[in-house]
């Protein structure tokens, strides 16, 4: 693909057939997202090279995430506290890798594929992001309008249409970087999880707890072949490798380093590289320690007593019973909507990108919407598609929940493979292709989430579950 067309205004429009004010238009937006003393290429302290990679760890500790260690503590306790042990370096090494590839690029991962791959990879790769980001949408607005419900009663439906609403105005109108630096004070709520988990009235076995995060177990049953492949698919999740590609060029062209996507001025220096690295691994530490916390908290509160099947925000959220019950809602919830008021635009912003990269729309959350209309008007119509999905649910909330972690988890799979294949490509990243130890942990990533998808998948079909 080339640079002139990765920035075309809009659907059907050339790049010749732009005018001297779109091109003014363009400049400004470009302005607008500048900070004034670009450090991009200069090695920060640790934590002033916090960025996309944290606001990545932050966003897949979604609903669905949450979710799914709520199932997982509950129903099985401490036994599958070994997937977020082994998760940490595989999890840094995939996002490592996507960074890595914008930031050589100045491009997403879909702009990518579609330059140097066939046709039919790049709409398979967009058409598994787009169908399962809109089933993770459905769940998370779910249970973002039953916590809201559970808090200020009212109607279900009317919920989830403020909640939906609000998320695609805002997304319109309102910088994602702003959006995101309020919300992410929200997540702190998950903290609840730690304090909660720590209490001297909650008995936990440190031994045990020990022993099954470095050892680890396996069930031939379906059930647990369904929570290990939702804990992979929450924990290393397609929208994330995406996500984090689009939030680097966004960076690039906020450091003076790109005027649009594609169009990246040099190659990135060693001071770059070093802050993508310790950004992401910061990113996904915070991230797992989360994930830690709400399984052994879950496990302490709900398992021990017995309670091994939730299925709504109420059941979840008596995890944190011993704060006390109105706090343990409140905290429940308020974790929930900020979470979920986080990872939804992510997960329609990173189905954009995809989109807009396939079909050459101009497209940037630093964009204006109306420089960018059909790349802002994917983001609204997928969280539109979730949000219409909940007028045929069937299913519980955290369940909902739970089944998008594992269609995460199965479609992860390929995905990781042409991530493999494009980091390992010298056309593409020049001298910056994958090294042993980063092929060896993406290798792994998908040797664990492809055979755990298999045994998962010849389970449900053949029914067995000795």
């Amino acid at each position: 693909m080339s640079e002139e067309s990765v920035n075309l205004p809009d659907p059907g429009l050339s790049a010749e057939a732009e005018t001297h004010e779109e091109r003014i238009a363009d400049q400004e937006d470009v302005a607008n997202a500048r900070v004034e003393e670009p450090d991009i290429r200069v090695k920060k302290p640790f934590w002033k090279s916090l960025g996309p990679g944290l606001i990545t760890g932050a966003a897949d500790n979604d609903p669905a995430g949450i979710g799914t260690y709520s199932v997982v503590g509950a129903q099985f306790g401490y036994k599958l506290l070994w997937p977020t042990l082994l998760c940490l370096p595989l999890m840094i090494a995939v996002q490592e890798m996507c960074g890595r590839v914008a930031l050589l690029t100045g491009k997403g991962l879909a702009a990518v594929v579609k330059e140097h791959y066939p046709k039919w990879l790049l709409l398979g790769c967009v058409f598994l992001l787009m169908v399962t980001n809109i089933i993770n949408i459905y769940a998370d607005l779910n249970i973002m309008a039953s916590s809201a419900q559970m808090l200020f009663h009212g109607v279900f439906l009317l919920w989830l249409s403020i909640i939906a609403l609000f998320m695609m105005l805002t997304q319109i109108f309102m910088p994602y970087a702003h959006y995101a630096r309020f919300l992410k004070w929200l997540c702190l709520t998950f903290i609840a999880y730690a304090i909660t988990a720590l209490m001297p009235s909650v008995h936990n076995s440190w031994s045990l707890i020990f022993k099954n995060l470095v050892l680890p177990t396996w069930q031939w049953k379906t059930d647990y072949l369904m929570a290990l492949v939702g804990s992979l698919g929450t924990t290393i999740s397609p929208y994330l490798f995406f996500w984090q590609a689009g939030q680097q060029v966004e960076e690039l062209i906020a450091q003076h380093e790109a005027d649009a996507p594609g169009k990246r001025k040099r190659s990135p220096n060693e001071a770059e590289m070093h802050n993508l690295r310790a950004d992401t691994a910061a990113g996904m530490l915070v991230s797992q320690l989360v994930t830690f916390f709400i399984i052994i908290c879950t496990a302490a509160t709900l398992h021990a007593k017995g309670v091994t099947n939730i299925n709504t925000a109420q059941d979840a959220a008596r995890a944190l019973a011993p704060l006390g019950g109105k706090i343990a809602y409140w905290l429940f919830a308020l974790g929930i909507l900020g979470a979920g008021l986080l990872a939804v635009p992510t997960l329609a912003g990173s189905a954009a990108y995809a989109l807009s990269e396939t079909l050459s729309w101009r497209h940037g959350l630093y964009r204006r919407f109306q420089r960018a209309r059909a790349f802002y008007l994917t983001i609204a119509g997928m969280v539109l598609v979730g949000y219409l999905l909940n007028f045929f649910r069937k299913v519980s909330p955290i369940k909902a929940l739970f089944y998008a972690s594992v269609l995460n988890g199965v479609v992860a799979v390929p995905l990781l493979v042409v991530l493999l294949f494009i980091c390992n490509n010298s056309k593409v990243m020049k001298a910056r292709t994958n090294r042993p130890l980063s092929n060896l942990l993406g290798g792994l990533a998908v040797l664990l989430l492809g055979v755990a998808s298999l045994f998962m998948l010849w389970a449900l079909v053949t029914g067995h579950s000795a």
